[in-house]
């Protein structure tokens, strides 16, 4: 690494540093109205930024056939009118809600003439890093935007002109705004990314998206906070009480929508009481839509299945992010929570059932951001949850988790305004006592 490069990223990342100290005392107002020409910088250029997108897949199906590209990374990497529209109605559903910045969550009063706040503000500067998918790019700047943080932005070779054309959109209505030089900077190079995971006194939280490797490789490389998940394995599991209609639809639309999102489902487990009559019919419906099953032999012998492959230990713990199917045959309810806690990511999990009790059972005790009841997996998504979009997704156990929206990328401060107290005050035989008295 030369130096010249090492120091036009900490010139960038520092440029950042200056820009957030300014996009935190900005108006609501002026974040709203950037928004709302972000939106309509994209829909002025759709044309512009489809072609570009046109280059980059005719890029990418050669790395592919070459042996040299993931299949589902070309699938994230496309990008049509319906996708484009998506986004940037998602950007001005964010322009539209409630602005947390400066909010006072806390309004107490330790005595008389010493009050204390907490109020919600920025995080500061936030890298973001994200593979193949172009649609990704809008979403994480429009958050930033509404969230105050500045942003340090990185794309995938793959997507490189089309999250060039995107940016330069968002970039000037940005600028016709007001915002600071250096608020967003849209980075290009391996190297790059490697000197800024370095940066800690510039950088506050760190945001991949992407693959395992991607998610990992950043883990293991930066002493900056990381937001993220590493792996995206979902289950659906059909309960001996399932509406079996139900559960062939859930199941089909949770794995074959769209195979290549995290919140897709890698594996079905059917209970027993239920599996003779409920397995021909899903794989029916599976291998209409393409889709590879793979079932234990035991079960494809015991109940007679054509058309399916033989799965092993290691199909349980694998993200096929296609159209491959694990099926697992559980005795009860206990063996298919457990099978859940031993081989998911903590991501999205499902129980089809129509028994209310069994789902509170399920709910308390699978370890997952998002538990759903009759409902498909597909559905753990920032815009679908109505926060416009999301940065990424968090599996861990700590906030923010799940589908990471405005909310999660915000954190506060304590306002404590005195009028000369001291501590000594409140310390010995006769010290003060606090009042500790809530404010509305």
């Amino acid at each position: 690494m030369s130096g010249s490069l090492l120091t036009q990223v900490q010139e960038r990342a520092r440029q950042a540093r200056l820009a957030a100290a300014q996009m935190a005392r900005q108006k609501k107002e002026k974040r709203t109205a950037a928004l709302l020409s972000m939106a309509d910088e994209l829909a002025k250029n759709e044309s512009v930024i489809l072609e570009a997108n046109k280059k980059d897949i005719s890029r990418a199906e050669a790395l592919v056939n070459e042996g040299k590209m993931q299949r589902s990374f070309l699938n994230r990497l496309h990008l049509d009118s319906a996708k484009l529209k998506s986004v940037i109605d998602g950007i001005r559903q964010i322009a539209q809600m409630n602005d947390e910045l400066g909010k006072t969550t806390l309004n107490r009063e330790l005595d008389d003439g010493l009050q204390l706040y907490r109020v919600i503000c920025p995080i500061g500067v936030i890298l973001v890093i994200f593979e193949s998918r172009p649609d990704a790019l809008p979403q994480i700047m429009s958050l930033l935007v509404k969230s105050g943080n500045a942003g340090l932005i990185k794309g995938g070779k793959e997507a490189e002109l089309s999250n060039r054309a995107i940016f330069d959109c968002l970039e000037k209505a940005l600028s016709a705004h007001g915002f600071p030089k250096g608020s967003f900077t849209l980075l290009t190079g391996r190297e790059e990314v490697a000197d800024l995971l370095k940066l800690d006194s510039y950088v506050d939280l760190v945001i991949p998206r992407g693959s395992n490797e991607l998610v990992r490789q950043i883990q293991e490389n930066t002493r900056i906070p990381v937001l993220g998940h590493a792996e995206g394995i979902c289950h659906l599991y059909v309960d001996e009480k399932a509406n079996l209609e139900m559960a062939v639809k859930l199941s089909v639309d949770s794995k074959a929508q769209y195979p290549a999102a995290c919140n897709a489902i890698e594996t079905l487990l059917v209970h027993r009481m239920i599996a003779d009559v409920f397995l021909p019919e899903v794989v029916a419906a599976l291998r209409e839509k393409h889709v590879e099953v793979r079932l234990e032999k035991s079960a494809i012998d015991s109940f007679n299945l054509k058309d399916v492959c033989t799965a092993d230990d290691t199909d349980w713990a694998t993200e096929y992010s296609n159209l491959t199917l694990s099926l697992k045959v559980v005795d009860s309810l206990d063996e298919a929570i457990d099978h859940i806690n031993t081989y998911g990511s903590g991501h999205t999990d499902c129980i089809v059932t129509e028994d209310e009790k069994t789902f509170d059972r399920f709910f308390a005790e699978v370890n997952s951001a998002g538990v759903y009841c009759n409902a498909s997996t597909r559905f753990a998504d920032g815009f679908r949850y109505g926060f416009g979009a999301e940065v990424g997704i968090s599996t861990g156990k700590l906030h923010p988790r799940g589908p990471v929206g405005v909310e999660g990328i915000v954190t506060y401060k304590y306002k404590l305004i005195g009028r000369g107290q001291t501590v000594a005050e409140y310390s010995g035989d006769n010290a003060r006592c606090f009042k500790h008295q809530d404010c509305q």
